[in-house]
């Protein structure tokens, strides 16, 4: 038993020895076991990068970015946040509009292609994993919610009730969400939701 605290000792000074005390300064770096982000390939603010080649670290933004409380009319990219009207909240004079904005300045035949286009591509991103590519209800997150609950349905977009709301009322939904759908507002552009109310009339359409 003795040699057992003998060696223990013995480790003990060892380690102290090696490592020192808690708290005791070197001038040479600490031993890292676990590093974990203590040493990170980033670079602080107000100062020199040799990764660019002009050296300086801060970096103008991006060309095209945007910060989300722009002035309405500032910013060609808009969120919508605070702003009225019914190009921002799908409102007309305290009821929902229809129709198309004119901010979206679709006059001709190819405006309007363009927007459906854009609407399919944004609808295929954020809607077809609940509601379906086709707008049927039936998409990849319906499915597995019926295996879980069947209760708890994504409803389809083509029935006829759903072709008697309004395009504000529409547009409406998709940026605050409604039941257990959350909204998009805060990552869908508010021009690419009007493409989305435009995209789903052009399903429901297709659909009768």
């Amino acid at each position: 038993m003795k040699y057992f605290f003998l060696s223990l000792i013995a480790l003990s000074v060892l380690v102290v020895g090696v490592f020192g005390f808690r708290g005791d300064k070197f001038s040479s770096p600490p031993l890292w076991v676990f590093p974990d982000m203590d040493e990170q390939d980033k670079v602080k603010a107000q100062t020199a990068s040799p990764f660019f080649e002009d050296g300086i670290g801060a970096r103008k933004p991006v060309l095209g970015t945007v910060p989300r409380g722009a002035e309405p009319g500032v910013m060609p990219i808009e969120f919508g946040t605070g702003r009225s009207g019914y190009y921002f909240d799908g409102a007309v004079e305290g009821t929902y509009g229809n129709g198309l904005p004119e901010e979206l300045g679709i006059k001709t035949e190819a405006d309007m292609t363009g927007l459906l286009g854009r609407g399919e591509d944004v609808y295929n991103v954020h809607c077809a994993i609940c509601h379906g590519k086709s707008g049927n209800g039936m998409g990849v997150v319906a499915t597995y919610l019926a295996k879980s609950d069947p209760i708890i349905a994504v409803p389809t977009l083509l029935d006829k009730t759903r072709d008697k709301f309004p395009d504000g009322y529409i547009y409406n939904v998709i940026t605050n969400g409604k039941g257990n759908m959350g909204g998009y507002g805060h990552n869908v552009l508010v021009r690419d939701r009007w493409a989305i109310v435009s995209y789903l009339r052009a399903l429901q359409a297709a659909a009768k």
